[in-house]
């Protein structure tokens, strides 16, 4: 075989100008091409390859339109085509979100001119951190903290919890030698937080010796 029909064949290039019988109308905004022409499939030709060639044909003008039509400027981010605006109206998928109606907190809020409203500098953004703490409790009509003491997560129903048979344990071993399992717990976290320190302490000695050395 010779070293002709060995290599590929190059792809075609197909042309860039594009002529139809009517005219395509633009929506530059959109990045929309309106091809009036009926599609024309032969019965020898598949239909993908009629859809692909159309397709490749509207592309090739909308490319054209833009780059003919479009102010053109150049940035450090590179080339950049300033679009029109849109002609086309396209329908929403969704409606348009509605707004919340006040809370009794925000309508307090602004009426006495606090947090958020207060016209102190700062107060907007010092009521934003100090809200992402607090949930607004619709049962009791007031905001309440998200965690811990009296938090949205602790429900008034559950006043009553079982302990397992092995807290039981350990709480009676524990009042054995008059303590609590909260008093064991708080004298092992100070006993791991000396524990640490005195591995710090000796990790620093290491080190200056090392250093010195």
């Amino acid at each position: 075989m010779s070293e002709m029909e060995t290599t590929k064949a190059k792809p075609e290039k197909l042309p860039i100008t594009v002529s139809k019988p009517t005219p395509y109308t633009f929506d530059l905004g959109n990045l929309l091409a309106n091809d009036p022409n009926p599609l024309e499939v032969s019965s020898s030709e598949p239909i993908n390859a009629a859809l692909k060639a159309t397709a490749r044909d509207g592309v090739q003008s909308l490319l054209n339109q833009l780059l003919t039509t479009c102010p053109i400027n150049s940035s450090q981010q590179g080339v950049l085509l300033t679009l029109p605006a849109p002609t086309t109206m396209t329908p929403r998928f969704k409606p348009l979100p509605t707004p919340k109606p006040p809370t009794k907190w925000e309508l307090f809020a602004r009426k006495k001119g606090i947090g958020k409203f207060s016209s102190k500098p700062g107060a907007a953004l010092a009521d934003k951190e100090r809200r992402k703490k607090l949930v607004y409790d619709e049962e009791k009509g007031d905001w309440v903290p998200r965690w811990g003491y009296k938090g949205k997560n602790k429900s008034d129903d559950d006043w009553l919890v079982e302990v397992n048979e092995k807290d039981w344990k350990k709480e009676e071993d524990a009042a054995s030698k008059g303590s609590s399992i909260r008093g064991m717990s708080r004298t092992e976290r100070k006993d791991r937080i000396r524990r640490n320190e005195r591995k710090m302490r000796n990790n620093e000695r290491k080190a200056r010796k090392s250093g010195s050395s």
